[in-house]
């Protein structure tokens, strides 16, 4: 058999496109990654100078933590820099460029969510399935009755439920509007499917670790039936490094996570003087 030329196809037609749509790995070219105090917060510099958004806007967090938690993915970079492996950044270039500038469109996005949250339906069997649902997201609902004063229905299947006007309300008065938390909440809600959800870890009323749990109940339940599937677990752990970095802003913007996931920032950056 004759050897393939270099530039051949592989024999996967999925991977080959994958491979195609993967950008050019762009070279690092600095050598410092640090943290300088600006007016807006504190903005992320390399070799002292500042990096900024796809935009155009200073790429500054409104916390010292936040933006050293930053500096640290591109610290972290080797001889290329990939942008997948910087979720903190890329969460932070939406804030900056887009939730920044227009703040409704993306509460009204999770106000969606709300009126037809994850958590509000139930499978109808097998038993187990649906045992292990109430166990992971009963306290979510008991949390926004308690705290958010917000009584939401429960319905099964997928037949949709029309939530009481009262409970939409007094939900949508939990969202924040300072940007950084609101970007925060919204990608939590995106990932989990589940604005309730992220709303009690927001607040303090879950841990990350119970929410990524609950998230996946479903998920957890088709694989301990049916298998793993390796692409699946793949998409998985992008998703939860995204979730890692939006928990860790509403960690670092104010009050909301009793529990922040541990050691999911790497060493701090130093800070310039």
């Amino acid at each position: 058999m004759r050897d393939q030329p270099q530039n051949a196809p592989p024999g996967n037609a999925t991977e080959a496109a994958r491979r195609a749509a993967r950008p050019i790995p762009r070279r690092r070219f600095y050598a410092k990654a640090t943290t300088v105090r600006v007016s807006a917060g504190y903005a992320v510099a390399l070799d002292g100078k500042p990096v900024h958004t796809p935009a155009g806007h200073a790429l500054a967090a409104p916390t010292l933590g936040l933006a050293q938690a930053i500096a640290a993915e591109w610290e972290a970079q080797g001889e290329t820099i990939d942008p997948a492996k910087m979720p903190r950044t890329r969460l932070a270039n939406t804030i900056i460029d887009g939730v920044r500038v227009r703040p409704g469109p993306v509460a009204a996005e999770i106000e969606r969510y709300l009126a037809s949250d994850l958590v509000c339906y139930r499978a109808g069997e097998p038993q187990g399935l649906r045992e292990r649902q109430a166990a992971h997201w009963d306290p979510i609902l008991a949390w926004a009755r308690e705290v958010l004063g917000a009584r939401f229905s429960l319905g099964e299947g997928v037949v949709h439920v029309a939530q009481p006007e009262a409970a939409l309300a007094a939900a949508r008065a939990g969202i924040p509007t300072d940007p950084w938390r609101l970007g925060a909440l919204h990608a939590l809600t995106t990932l989990t499917g589940s604005a309730l959800m992220a709303l009690a870890l927001a607040r303090g009323g879950l841990s990350a670790d119970a929410a990524w749990q609950a998230a996946h109940v479903d998920e957890d339940w088709n694989m301990e039936q049916w298998g793993q599937d390796d692409l699946a677990l793949e998409r998985r752990a992008f998703r939860h490094a995204e979730f890692l970095a939006a928990a860790a802003v509403l960690s670092e913007c104010g009050p909301g996570l009793s529990e922040a996931e541990p050691g999911n920032s790497g060493d701090p950056a130093p800070t310039r003087r």
